[in-house]
């Protein structure tokens, strides 16, 4: 007899009907007669199948609700819910009553929205496959990044309770390369009347000896904001998953002059040329943002030094400060302690006013305890930013393993809250990026993401030397287009650069038309998460302006205007000028995982972050395309493109044993998949 195939395989696209089968259907043949059951049995079999057809849709039931897919609910809990067909909603703020930057899209607030009717396919397609997320709910900054005993340990602001800021604690996870994670339990909860209100973000700073002293904001009771320690229960455990809080805490208070509510985010610490060790905290004065010094020799007692750090008027509140040394000659990290004529600082602020993360590049005097940047045009907070997109609350680390300095930062949602409650989830994190010092400008850093997210790459694509004349689009044949390692190098043609008069020197990507605005050596690049039509996809792209003098200038943009059909998502075009060298080609790097896009321009000298969320461009009908809208010359593009593997990213469970808190969700699931093979069995013997 021909029994049936209930794991046949189909093609997953963006047609893709939501109702697949389970088998294939049989074909049309004879079929030998055989002898009927007994009917006694018919009554046993048929009872079991529909019980266990009840069981399995049950357990999916619970498995729904436990994931908190209940969007109607959930929003009218938060009181904007206007209607629920069609859905209109007005979002809310959060997190600025409590004395914490706008934790909602601040496109949309003030505004009412009608929801973009996304299904659970659109809506499945976003989750990413090799940056780091937790399973479910909200996650915002990166907290307390670390080495210990051969795994990378990451904390992170998060709410394991919904898909929206609220109720955070301290997420945690480790990994032994930076790619492939362990969800371990919460490490810091709310538990004492100086964090009541949340355990905030903080730095760790490993001591010579290997002890591990882990800082961090707490909001008391009051909705005072200050610093608490809290440190390891057992060191000699690689995993670190029991931590103590310091029974002195708080260790810090907001000092006279200081407002209660802008006290927060302690740096990791840097030791003296005396032994003792110092620390930063942002905070500001009327719209001056600061950020004070503080000295210790034990972490438990602190003396506020008389100068500060860094000040700078008119930007307002410093969040998630960082200071950190570079080396001006060697291609390597340093310790946050070195210090020395071959080394620069760079002062790190995340602004509160517009939510981007700003660095300058600069001096520091220890005897003084102050920080002088290189530029004054270019200090903290009106200069340079680690990205030009949706990138925040960054904190670096001294990763000590491989003498090498590693970034992570909070890549937020642009689209509503609405669809993030429908998905369940909210942000992830960047890929992390080592940092370096741009010797050949030197005027600025260079990022890069970590040599190990090459091992996800699977087979290549490559494509030389393609000529892409002014006006025209090419289609480049990868396969499916949504995890992708993306190099480029793009040469404009010579004679044109020459005969080129003078163009758009006052070019802006944010103002300029984006990429469909064309001038004479500009604008060429991708198209990335692009449809077959490219009625939705997201142009990344190099646009080149030139002076009376013959000068150049290059710009880096990322166009969102055309990403999605959605109208409850924020599509800017991001970007900014980069700095592109004598006799240097245009270089480009692009990591697209689904509805996150890291790009890199000249090697990291510009970086754009995006979010994007096409409803066409998904699944196998998504496409890359070359396009070069220039009007007055051709480009010369070589490109390689890797498809990518996802990541590993699971919960740790010693021995079998189910430890992490959030992985108590996998318990249905397991059932779930259990009775569905229970059913399969007792359909293939009916």
């Amino acid at each position: 007899m021909v029994k049936l195939n209930p794991f046949s395989a189909f093609p997953v696209t963006a047609d893709t009907p939501q109702n697949l089968p389970f088998y294939n259907p049989l074909p049309h043949e004879p079929v030998e007669p055989v002898q009927s059951p007994p009917i006694r049995r018919r009554p046993f079999k048929g009872g079991v199948y529909i019980f266990t057809g009840l069981l399995l849709v049950g357990l999916l039931v619970a498995i729904i609700c436990q994931n908190g897919l209940g969007p109607a609910a959930k929003l009218q809990g938060n009181s904007y819910l206007i209607s629920k067909s069609p859905k209109i909603f007005r979002p809310s703020s959060r997190g600025v009553s409590v004395g914490v930057s706008e934790k909602a899209n601040p496109q949309f607030l003030g505004r009412t929205l009608a929801s973009f009717p996304w299904n659970n396919s659109m809506l499945s397609w976003q989750r990413t496959a090799f940056h780091f997320q937790p399973e479910q709910n909200w996650m915002n900054d990166p907290n307390g990044p670390l080495y210990h005993m051969g795994w990378y340990h990451f904390f992170y602001q998060y709410n394991p309770q919904a898909a929206v800021w609220g109720n955070i604690v301290w997420g945690h996870a480790v990994s032994r390369d930076l790619i492939h994670w362990l969800h371990l339990p919460i490490a810091l909860l709310p538990d004492h009347w100086y964090d009541i209100n949340g355990v905030w973000t903080g730095s760790a700073t490993v001591l010579p000896d290997g002890q591990i002293m882990m800082l961090y904001t707490g909001s008391t009771k009051e909705s005072i904001q200050v610093q608490n320690l809290a440190y390891p229960a057992n060191l000699s455990d690689p995993l670190l998953i029991d931590w103590v809080k310091f029974p002195g805490n708080p260790v810090l208070v907001p000092p006279p002059g200081i407002d209660f509510k802008d006290f927060r985010d302690p740096t990791t610490a840097w030791l003296t040329s005396e032994g003792k060790w110092r620390l930063a905290v942002g905070s500001k004065v009327n719209r001056t943002g600061i950020s004070l010094l503080y000295e210790t020799e034990d972490f438990q007692r602190f003396h506020l030094l008389d100068n500060l750090l860094c000040a700078v008027s008119d930007t307002g509140m410093w969040e998630c400060v960082d200071f950190f040394p570079v080396s001006k000659t060697e291609n390597y990290g340093l310790d946050t302690s070195a210090n020395g004529p071959e080394v620069k600082h760079v002062m790190k602020t995340s602004l509160d006013d517009d939510r981007h993360d700003y660095y300058s590049l600069g001096t520091y005097d220890e005897k003084t305890g102050t920080w002088i940047p290189d530029d004054p045009k270019t200090d903290v907070g009106i200069g340079l930013r680690y990205d030009y997109g949706i990138f925040y609350a960054s904190k670096s680390f001294y990763d000590h393993n491989k003498g090498r300095r590693v970034l992570w930062g909070w890549i937020g949602e642009s689209d509503s809250e609405f669809a993030d409650v429908q998905k369940g989830w909210a942000s992830v994190q960047s890929i992390p990026r080592t940092i370096l010092f741009d010797n050949k400008t030197g005027t600025n850093l260079l990022q890069w993401p970590v040599e190990e997210v090459e091992s996800l790459r699977q087979e290549s694509h490559v494509f030389n030397n393609l000529v892409v004349k002014a006006g025209s689009v090419l289609p480049l044949d990868v396969g499916i287009a949504t995890q992708l390692d993306i190099s480029a190098e793009f040469e404009l043609d010579k004679e044109a650069l020459e005969k080129a008069t003078e163009t758009n020197v006052e070019f802006s990507c944010q103002t300029s038309g984006g990429a469909t605005k064309r001038g004479a050596l500009g604008p060429f690049g991708l198209s990335i998460l692009a449809d077959e039509s490219r009625s939705e996809h997201t142009p990344v792209y190099f646009y080149v302006a030139k002076d009376q003098n013959g000068s150049l200038k290059t710009f880096f943009c990322t166009d969102e205007s055309r990403s999605s059909e959605a109208s409850d998502v924020f599509k800017p075009i991001y970007g900014s000028a980069v700095p592109v060298l004598e006799d240097e080609k245009f270089t480009l790097r692009i990591l697209v995982d689904h509805s996150v896009v890291e790009s890199f321009a000249q090697g990291g000298r510009t970086c754009i972050t995006s979010r994007v969320y096409p409803t066409k461009a998904i699944y196998g009908a998504a496409r890359l395309f070359v396009f070069n809208n220039a009007l007055d010359t051709n480009v010369t593009a070589s490109i390689t493109v890797w498809q990518m593997n996802p990541a590993l990213i699971r919960p740790y469970r010693p021995g079998g044993d189910d430890s992490s808190k959030s992985s108590v969700v996998f318990i249905p699931f397991y059932l779930f998949l259990l009775v569905s093979l229970l059913h399969l069995i007792i359909y293939k013997g009916a």
